[in-house]
């Protein structure tokens, strides 16, 4: 699958982090909810870094195996 990626400050939402990060202060994933195609994400640590454009079908497809137990 092809990455693209995004300015950082390409925001017409704020970024939050996902609720599957856990509480702890390491690995962090922000997202930005409302994007029509596709579902940004970044690494909460480096918020001037890289953003990953993931397809919204992909994402869906990820969140489902986390929510079963399957990764």
């Amino acid at each position: 699958m092809a990455r693209r990626s995004i300015p950082t400050n390409f925001s017409p939402t704020r970024w939050r982090k996902s609720s599957y990060s856990g509480s702890e202060s390491g690995s962090c994933l922000e997202v930005q909810d409302h994007h029509p195609t596709s579902v940004p994400v970044r690494d909460s640590k480096v918020p001037g870094g890289p953003t990953l454009l993931i397809p919204a079908p992909g994402w869906s497809t990820f969140i489902d195996a986390v929510r079963d137990g399957s990764l």
